[in-house]
């Protein structure tokens, strides 16, 4: 089955830096490629320097005269989260594009962070959490655009709200939905706090949809030895252009939400059951719909990582 193309206009990022998380493959090296496209300066944050370094040199490839640089940043820590954000401080650039694109998806077993909590909640939500904590002050400078890379799985599950760290009993997907669901209440809690404080930040969130990543592929650091079933049947469909999306089209929400001139709320694949397509704006899940739960959200991840908004 031929598969339709689809694209989006990127406008001119000239004199803008941007910082993407989780850079290093896999839709998030797309996202970097395309922003240093459009003129942004792109910081890459990364956990694995060679991979990063690996990252840099295809897009410097692919894109002549890219200016794009790495960090080091291990979202499973909150002192390298700190880390990044004294060295960040420390370069006094402000910020105008920061995508929280970097995650981690249901490890075969149940794994902490280097501060004790769930690795996908830990990952996932508390570290891009901390990290954006501790940018603010640059963010508000760049009148920053945030987007936030949540999943369909946020469509699912709760809140464990009285185990949030998975300690009497653990369901891998149920720990990602978690961590899903409290990062897009993050988000718009972030969007509300600044329009309520003048801080100047948009902050939005997407979803790349379905797409053959690394997410679920082998990956050590994770302790998954080897393909999983889900990810080889999405490789299949992708492949064929079964309802699914590809890497490049799972790109597209977030670029569309970090640079549209709308900052709109909540992008992602426009097809059936936003598994894939041309990205849009899109209506926002039910788990994410609640004021009062962000606000809940907001606070215990204040409370959890110990760093405040100033």
């Amino acid at each position: 089955m031929a598969r339709r193309k689809f694209d989006i206009e990127i406008p001119d990022l000239a004199g803008k830096r941007a910082v993407v998380t989780g850079a290093s493959d896999g839709v998030g090296l797309g996202i970097a490629r395309r922003l240093a496209a459009a003129g942004a300066e792109v910081v890459m944050p990364v956990r694995n320097q060679a991979k990063g370094a690996a990252a840099v040199a295809v897009i410097r490839r692919e894109v002549p005269g890219a200016d794009v640089s790495l960090r080091e940043l291990d979202l499973s820590s909150l002192r390298s989260v700190a880390a990044l954000g004294s060295t960040l401080l420390e370069e006094d650039k402000p910020v105008h594009v920061l995508v929280n694109n970097a995650g981690v998806m249901t490890p075969p077993d149940r794994q902490t962070t280097a501060d004790g909590f769930e690795l996908q909640f830990g990952t996932n939500h508390l570290g891009h959490f901390a990290l954006v904590q501790h940018l603010l002050p640059l963010l508000r400078a760049g009148r920053a655009r945030v987007t936030s890379q949540i999943s369909i799985a946020a469509n699912a599950n709760a809140i464990n709200w009285d185990d949030l760290n998975w300690e009497r009993s653990y369901s891998g997907g149920k720990a990602y939905s978690q961590s899903k669901i409290a990062f897009g209440l993050f988000g718009l809690e972030l969007a509300r706090r600044s329009a309520a404080g003048g801080w100047g930040v948009t902050s939005n969130l997407c979803h790349p949809g379905i797409a053959p990543t690394n997410l679920l592929a082998a990956r050590p650091e994770v302790a998954r030895d080897s393909d999983t079933l889900s990810v080889r049947v999405i490789r299949f469909l992708s492949a064929r252009g079964i309802v699914v999306g590809t890497v490049e089209s799972a790109q597209l929400p977030a670029l569309l939400a970090a640079t549209s001139p709308s900052p709109g709320g909540f992008f992602g694949p426009s097809g059936a059951g936003g598994l894939g397509g041309p990205p849009a704006e899109v209506p926002l899940y039910s788990r994410l719909r609640s004021k009062e739960e962000a606000r809940r959200v907001w606070e215990k991840s204040e409370e959890l990582v110990a760093v405040r908004t100033a």
